[in-house]
């Protein structure tokens, strides 16, 4: 039973690759152009720094290009985000409402360091 998913191991992570990368654009999307719903009250270093890195970020992240680095620099963004954000008010992220941010960074830099996989754009590129 534990190996019925085995078959599959290279479908589900560019699941999870392509899934992450479609998610985190949003944000960016968000917050350069306040699209969708409205932007929410941020300092403007916010806007013009993590939401082009999210919304480039995430998209690089989802067609699989340049995977490894914009990963990288997405789990960076999100360590970040956690500490600034959420982390100062309350270390336990179920209490300071960090868990997004925190998954983010830990996924992203799973992918920075498995790269690209299948159904990317870098994926004849990148062979271990």
């Amino acid at each position: 039973m534990a190996t019925f998913m085995r078959e599959y191991e290279q479908q589900a992570y560019a699941a999870l690759r392509i899934v992450a990368g479609f998610l985190f654009l949003w944000h960016g999307l968000q917050k350069v152009f306040g699209f969708p719903g409205e932007m929410p009250p941020m300092p403007g270093f916010i806007r013009w720094v993590a939401g082009p890195i999210e919304l480039l970020g995430g998209i690089l992240v989802m067609i699989g290009l340049f995977t490894r680095g914009a990963a990288f620099l997405s789990s960076g963004l999100m360590a970040f985000a956690y500490w600034m954000g959420h982390g100062f008010h309350a270390l336990l992220p179920v209490i300071n409402k960090g868990e997004l941010a925190v998954l983010y960074c830990f996924v992203f830099l799973y992918i920075s360091a498995r790269g690209p996989g299948i159904w990317s754009l870098d994926s004849g590129a990148d062979r271990h």
